[in-house]
């Protein structure tokens, strides 16, 4: 069993859509302290399956994190919808052919004129080296 394994069965016991919690009533579930670096930083309640073990229980279990609040130490676990349809995947550009999605962001930038992007942003780049 693993250190967070109770955390993963207290979250599918639960019934609501949204599960709040504080720092410290998952440590009284899991029993033991959370890394000493995860109540500061919110990278680390992040949803990446492959941040941290924890991350893994708490999705295996059909939850996300959303709210997190580390200065108060608080996170939500929001149970994750599993009627939601996937996008249709997109489908290959056929042989001689462009592929569905090119110039899909045509129009979003804009270059003033008079500006060259050829040249460097910064004229005396090169005096680093010297």
């Amino acid at each position: 069993m693993g250190k967070y394994t109770r955390l993963g069965e207290f979250l599918r016991a639960q019934r609501g859509k949204e599960v709040p919690m504080t720092f410290a009533e998952i440590e009284r579930v899991i029993g033991g302290k959370l890394p000493p670096n995860s109540p500061q930083y919110p990278a680390w309640w992040s949803n990446n399956p492959l941040n941290n073990v924890m991350t893994k229980v708490w999705l295996s279990a059909g939850f996300r994190t959303e709210q997190v609040d580390v200065k108060s130490r608080k996170v939500v676990f929001r149970r994750i919808d599993e009627k939601a349809p996937e996008p249709p995947p997109i489908p290959p550009a056929k042989k001689g052919e462009r592929h569905p999605l090119f110039g899909a962001l045509k129009g979003l930038a804009h270059v003033p004129p008079g500006i060259d992007l050829t040249e460097p942003a910064d004229p005396d780049w090169g005096k680093v080296y010297e």
